[in-house]
């Protein structure tokens, strides 16, 4: 890892014990579709590269010295490493993943050779270079360590933990009148580890079904509930460099099926607008995943083309599921369930309305895949075309001529 004027290595790791600084106390504190993701791609694609790069979105402005502590939290995460508790748990909950990768999961250790980390005035640059089996891992621990630190250094003060259980009871006793489940997705844009860990502790005490589980496998384990997710946007943008625009979901799928059989079945249908997905989402996929996940755009309209769909292939829409995902709080979630009960299955991953409804302003960022190397290939830029045209990521060229090829004219 290389930052402006900053050392790393003993000092890195030695600074892990400070009390007042963000660091991570769990290999398994991530995102459990990262672990699904890294899975399929050790066994399809061991060779493939891949960088990545830091967006701010929200134009947060970065206190000085940030770059160094972050640098700091980051050189402490080469320490961690999964533990034969983890181990155990993690391979028991997901029978369909070969023991050979929970061993390779063991050995597998943090390279932050791996980040480079540089900042100039109040702006900061993350990249991410390497073989996409490892650096896979990255990108949720950073931004949760990215927002946890931005918050300690701003000096901003939350409110209380017995503040942060109430928020959330009250949120919880809202959903619970509308008869729904509901998952926590909230970790890359979350407060802190503190408060997700309040989060995940109250949503699991909460006397009610609503609440089914997080997608932070550390915190699944710690509170005995069920990791939940499947793959990203980053699944589908590796297929498309490898493959084409036209394919990448297509194949993503197909590839996702054959390692899963079945398995973690649910389809991310935006990497490349819904228009797209659907074209290629052809009635042998559709019959095969129990359903999709919706993470941009007008979540009403994506439910009606969603039944749409599913009507036009012959498959009642009541035997599927939309997760929604996108941004969501109770006014939301309220609208929607409104319109898909008795029309198709629904739940919700709900993140920072969780995570981080503390008082203070919540971070808009992301870190997202920008090249992929495959096999045999050369580096290729790659874009996501969101339901949400603000929300494209990437090559400018890249996006348009993606939009171009792919004849959604009306997203440009």
């Amino acid at each position: 890892m290389s930052v402006h004027n900053t050392a790393i290595g003993d000092a890195a790791i030695k600074k892990k014990t400070d009390s007042d600084m963000a660091r991570l106390e769990s290999l398994l504190d991530n995102d459990f579709y990262k672990f699904t993701m890294q899975y399929a791609v050790v066994k399809l694609f061991p060779k493939a590269k891949a960088k990545y790069q830091f967006i701010n979105r929200g134009k947060h402005v970065f206190p000085e010295g940030f770059a160094e502590r972050l640098t700091e939290a980051i050189g402490a995460m080469a320490t961690l490493k999964l533990s034969n508790a983890e181990k155990q748990f993690f391979a028991e909950t997901c029978p369909y993943i070969d023991p050979t990768y929970f061993d390779f999961l063991q050995g597998y250790r943090y390279n932050p050779e791996e980040v480079s980390i540089t900042q100039h005035a109040g702006e900061l640059s993350v990249k991410i270079e390497g073989f996409w089996y490892r650096t896979i891992l990255w990108e949720v621990p950073i931004m949760s360590l990215i927002c946890e630190l931005y918050y300690e250094m701003s000096d901003a003060k939350r409110v209380d933990d017995q503040q942060v259980m109430d928020i959330v009871d009250r949120k919880m006793d809202k959903y619970d009148k509308l008869k729904i489940t509901i998952a926590d997705f909230g970790t890359r844009r979350r407060h802190s580890y503190a408060v997700h860990d309040l989060v995940i502790k109250t949503l699991k005490a909460h006397p009610s079904k609503t609440f089914i589980g997080t997608s932070n496998v550390h915190l699944a384990m710690k509170y005995k509930t069920k990791p939940i997710g499947t793959h990203a946007h980053e699944w589908f943008m590796f297929h498309a460099a490898k493959y084409g625009y036209k394919m990448a979901n297509l194949l993503g799928l197909e590839n996702w099926s054959d390692v899963y059989r079945g398995d973690l079945g649910i389809a991310l249908s935006d990497t490349y607008t819904t228009e797209a997905f659907f074209r290629q989402f052809d009635k042998k996929l559709t019959k095969l995943f129990d359903g999709v996940r919706h993470d941009s755009g007008d979540a009403i309209e994506f439910a009606k083309k969603t039944i749409k769909h599913y009507e036009s292939k012959g498959i009642d829409p009541l035997s599927k599921t939309i997760i929604f995902s996108d941004g969501l709080d109770y006014d939301k979630v309220e609208k929607i369930t409104n319109y898909c009960n008795g029309r198709i299955g629904y739940s919700f991953g709900i993140g920072t309305d969780f995570t981080n409804d503390v008082g203070l302003e919540r971070m808009n960022i992301v870190l997202k895949m920008t090249e992929s190397l495959p096999e045999d290939g050369e580096w290729t830029p790659v874009i996501k075309l969101s339901d949400e045209p603000l929300k494209h990521t990437g090559d400018q060229a890249e996006i348009e001529m993606a939009i171009r090829y792919l004849q959604l004219d009306e997203h440009a």
